[in-house]
């Protein structure tokens, strides 16, 4: 998932394939990596349809307790149409599923009876879509990032995280990750979290989909491992 003018590259692990943008090694310069492959009970926590800003910043409030404490979203950045809401959705989908639409830079969790959790993503640029099933493989919070080792030989700067990056806010990864697999292989995609709104609503990345950190908090600890995650068609 990065943004290094375009190029991207693949790691093994936990860094999910991330890049550099400039000299000057930025959170927001990770956001694009490589493509090496491929409820309710939580209602409550969600937005209805006619939120407004005010609302909106309720739930994009900052997280002080974290590991890490996350800063608020700045709400004025992003599009109110990207904002956290529980809306109709009819699917066939089995309740917990989690629905990427890329065309329209949406994730939706399926909550059943018509309804799904919507939140705004930034998805894959053109080049590196792709679609089909898969799962969530593991799960991790504030998780560890190494630069793969295309993105090392590229960037001589991001050697210095060969032994890995801890987790914090400038991680790539951000504070939460959903791995996924497919026939019990990583597929180096996963669904991560950003503090950046500028991204949302963005096709920047090489195969992975980013929520905001606040958006990720609420998806994460409702998705457990082996939960369906079906990537439509942009």
């Amino acid at each position: 998932m990065i943004m290094d003018d375009g190029v991207a590259g693949s790691g093994e692990h936990e860094e999910s394939s991330l890049g550099l943008r400039s000299t000057r090694l930025n959170r927001r310069s990770f956001l694009v990596g490589s493509a090496a492959g491929l409820g309710a009970a939580g209602l409550a926590g969600c937005v209805s349809d006619d939120m407004g800003r005010a609302e909106a910043a309720k739930f994009y409030a900052a997280v002080p307790n974290e590991k890490y404490p996350i800063p608020a979203v700045d709400i004025g950045r992003l599009h109110p149409k990207y904002f956290r809401k529980i809306v109709r959705y009819e699917s066939k989908e089995a309740p917990g599923t989690i629905i990427v639409d890329p065309a329209n830079y949406y994730v939706y969790r399926i909550e059943g009876d018509g309804n799904a959790t919507r939140y705004g993503a930034n998805v894959s640029r053109p080049g590196f879509l792709w679609s089909g099933e898969v799962y969530v493989g593991r799960k991790a919070e504030w998780p560890t990032w190494t630069p793969p080792k295309e993105m090392m030989a590229r960037q001589p700067e991001a050697r210095k995280y060969a032994g890995g990056m801890p987790g914090g806010l400038e991680n790539p990864l951000g504070a939460r990750v959903l791995y996924l697999y497919k026939n019990g292989a990583y597929t180096v995609y996963t669904i991560y979290s950003t503090s950046d709104p500028d991204t949302i609503g963005q096709g920047i990345t090489s195969g992975c989909t980013g929520l905001l950190s606040q958006d990720m908090l609420d998806l994460y600890s409702r998705t457990p491992v082996k939960t369906k995650v079906v990537m439509l068609k942009a």
